[in-house]
């Protein structure tokens, strides 16, 4: 603990003790002087704060000097009514104050407690509620806000953490400066009470117990009374207006007096008008033009010159921006910038901005941050910002998705309709027939009057947002292993080695490389398969790896260490999987079209046997197809990786699986054999 932190643990205890302890007289006038100080202290901050957050511990010490100051007032009280006197510095102020007639010290202090108590706390105490509740409803818009800032890629994610917690920091503030100020005006309703505690008992000691006069009793409490609470006020002043600028401080660029001089004092032709009003003032009415005149020249000579800086600066920025813009076209950098290629991007028509556009209810840009949380959570892959623009060269109800720059799927959305989706029987509604663009099935686009039939039909009705975010989940999904470079790679190994920093040491850099990591990764991707269970991948890369660096080869034995996860993405919970299977013929006619080479293993099967094989699984797909079931071809670990190489053309949709990668308790039911003459 620093010496600092147990200044502030001392002071503390000191503040307790001043309750109880008595205090010389000499300790008394310090304790006044460092009161006045603090306060004073506290008052210039708050004006050189430029938001509020940068006295973040405003409430806490709003709380410390409340106390220390009720407890310096218990400690004078002590000593006014046990010793008739309390220090130098109370008898001065009250001295000074009463200017020797009491009744003058009372009405000032009167004064200053009006002041504080009704005008200054009264007033920050109702603009902190109110800040405190709009600050607390404003917080989801602006969360969402962030969302959308770096859904769009204006932020980072460095930078939506920064702003959540600032965010998140300004709640907490305004919370605790709403329960502040009620210190404040609490220390306000004490002072009055011990005032008059001091005030009405004193006279009863001095007369009673030190045998003064009532003369002599009033003067000499009324005349300490009035000093000390003099003294107790002033700094409570200074705490309260400090309190009331912190609570109604915007965030700027400056402090207090900057924006006043540069708020205030921004008009020229208003300076001219505030001098001639004085003028005319001394002219028609009684008041000497000699206090008139002098001030009216001064705001009229202020006016003149602030005309003239208004428009040096107005040229200067101008000047400026020429330049600058002169400057940008000829920087190099100006083209490198237009080099840049964005991961995805979503371009729209103008018909479709109210997707988009939260004012008119769109919902777009929190749809896209929901899809790029659910990706990372199936895929274990961070999803890159979406670019959403609108493009006038579309039609005005098409869009289109591109990634890395390359148009990867398009559709056409009608705002006003649902797209509804026939459940296959003989049941018609009437509508706009259309393809739904996500899994290509037959659909129409209805009016809202025949939705509430069309469901009754049987009819799958979703509504145009929901149709285009599932359409841009589906791309993603099946692009994810383009998304997945050297970088994004590189941080989740990153991510990895905070938890599992020996498990990544023994992969990379060696025996693999950052891009052999890819691209194992890459082709799980590729196959629908989740890469989240990164350290189940690591530790299968790291047994071997130290036997071949061929990362289709690795990739198999990845797929084979999931075979826990792929079984629960393909089985449902079921007990029972029904697949296509390969025969004994098929599997040794590729088995024996194997080629290697020093560079890896390739498939080179004869076209005919090729076409052979394609037009035997295109047959049992179609079969199983018609009784509603999900194709998913079964075959030997050997010749997976190879079928797939040779089916990824014409089935890149159907799941692939060797007998390794299913767990024992998984019953598998073959509905349909691949079979060649």
């Amino acid at each position: 603990m620093s010496g600092k932190d147990l200044t502030v643990l001392a002071s503390v205890i000191m503040i307790v003790a001043m309750l109880v302890i008595p205090l010389p007289s000499w300790m008394l006038s310090i304790l006044i002087i460092i009161n006045i100080t603090l306060g004073l202290i506290v008052l210039l901050t708050s004006m050189n704060m430029k938001e509020p957050l940068e006295f973040s511990i405003f409430p806490s010490l709003l709380l410390l000097l409340t106390l220390f100051r009720l407890g310096l007032n218990v400690s004078t009280t002590r000593a006014i009514l046990s010793r008739g006197e309390a220090g130098g510095v109370v008898e001065t102020f009250g001295t000074f104050v009463t200017g020797g007639n009491i009744l003058v010290g009372i009405v000032v202090f009167l004064i200053l407690i009006i002041i504080q108590f009704i005008v200054i706390t009264k007033g920050a105490e109702r603009v902190s509620e109110v800040a405190a509740r709009f600050t607390l409803d404003a917080m989801p818009g602006k969360q969402m806000s962030i969302d959308a800032d770096l859904n769009a890629g204006m932020i980072s994610e460095v930078d939506a953490r920064e702003r959540r917690e600032k965010v998140g920091r300004e709640a907490d503030f305004y919370g605790s400066m709403d329960g502040a100020t009620k210190f404040v005006k609490g220390d306000a309703i004490a002072g009055i009470i011990i005032v008059m505690i001091n005030l009405i008992f004193g006279m009863v000691i001095g007369v009673v117990q030190m045998g003064m006069s009532l003369g002599d009793s009033v003067g000499q409490f009324t005349l300490l009374t009035v000093g000390d609470g003099i003294v107790s006020q002033i700094p409570a002043l200074l705490i309260s207006t400090a309190t009331g600028i912190v609570v109604t401080r915007a965030a700027s660029d400056g402090n207090l007096g900057h924006d006043i001089t540069s708020q205030l004092f921004t008009f020229g032709p208003i300076m001219y008008v505030a001098g001639g009003t004085i003028a005319l003032l001394g002219f028609f009415t009684t008041i000497d033009n000699f206090l008139t005149l002098p001030i009216a020249l001064i705001l009229i000579i202020g006016g003149f010159m602030l005309s003239r800086a208004d428009k040096k600066d107005e040229d200067d920025v101008f000047e400026m921006e020429e330049e600058a813009t002169t400057d940008e076209m000829k920087s190099p950098e100006s083209v490198v910038n237009l080099l840049n290629v964005d991961q995805i991007e979503f371009e729209f028509g103008y018909g479709l901005i109210p997707l988009a556009d939260t004012n008119q209810g769109g919902d777009l840009l929190d749809r896209i941050v929901m899809i790029r949380r659910q990706l990372a959570l199936e895929l274990g892959l961070v999803i890159p910002v979406v670019r959403i623009r609108d493009n006038i060269q579309l039609q005005p109800n098409e869009y289109r998705l591109k990634i890395k720059g390359n148009e990867v799927a398009k559709g056409e959305l009608l705002l006003d309709h649902y797209l509804a989706m026939s459940p296959g029987d003989e049941n018609s509604i009437e509508g706009i027939d259309t393809v739904e663009p996500s899994f290509g099935l037959p659909a129409k686009w209805i009016d809202e009057t025949v939705k509430d039939q069309a469901e009754m039909l049987g009819y799958t009705v979703v509504d145009p947002p929901s149709v285009v975010s599932t359409h841009i989940t589906e791309v993603i999904k099946g692009n994810a292993h383009d998304l997945l470079g050297r970088q994004e790679t590189k941080q989740l190994i990153d991510h990895l080695k905070e938890s599992y920093p020996i498990l990544v040491e023994e992969v990379t850099p060696s025996p693999l490389a950052v891009g052999d990591v890819q691209k194992v990764l890459a082709n799980l991707l590729k196959e629908n398969v989740s890469i989240r269970n990164l350290p189940i991948i690591f530790e299968t890369l790291a047994d071997y790896a130290k036997l071949t660096t061929d990362t289709d080869v690795l990739t198999e034995y990845t797929r084979q260490a999931l075979a826990r996860q792929i079984t629960t993405q393909y089985a449902q919970g079921g007990d029972t999987l029904k697949v296509i299977t390969l025969s004994g013929r098929v599997e040794k006619l590729v088995a024996d079209s194997i080629q290697q080479t020093e560079h890896g293993n390739y498939l080179s099967l004869d076209p005919n046997d090729s076409q052979r094989v394609i037009e035997a699984m295109a047959n049992q797909i179609e079969k199983l197809s018609l009784t509603e079931q999900t194709p998913l071809i079964l075959c030997s670990p050997a010749v997976r990786m190879y079928i797939r190489q040779l089916t990824n053309r014409y089935f890149s949709q159907i799941p692939i699986l060797s007998y390794n990668e299913l767990e024992a308790n998984v019953e598998v039911q073959s509905v349909g054999v691949v079979n060649v003459e």
